[in-house]
């Protein structure tokens, strides 16, 4: 694991996605005594990019787990995502969520 804010590089490392909003929140207080919270920080992002427009979620949560690379390596233990297109919005996508574990 990597030293540094893992929020900070998780940030840095989606801008190759050119989104035009991204909220990250660190959910690690709320895991405190899972096993897996030894291991990292747990995130939720809500993730707005152009480069969504008619791609499937799937294919939205394969472009983000590429362009932030290994999550254990900077320290990300979990990390839950919504990734939405402009014009659309949490209601419209649901089923978009998904979260993977390390």
């Amino acid at each position: 694991m990597s030293g540094g804010n893992p929020g900070a590089v998780l940030e840095a490392r989606l801008q190759t996605l050119s989104p035009s909003a991204v909220r990250l929140e660190d959910e690690s207080r709320l895991h405190r005594g899972h096993p897996g919270a030894k291991n990292g920080a747990h995130f939720r992002l809500e993730i707005t990019s152009p480069k969504f427009a008619g791609v499937p979620p799937l294919g939205r949560h394969r472009m983000i787990y590429g362009a932030v690379g290994d999550l254990a390596e900077i320290g990300v233990h979990a990390l839950s995502v919504r990734a939405l297109a402009p014009g659309e919005n949490s209601r419209q996508s649901a089923g978009t969520e998904r979260k993977k574990h390390l």
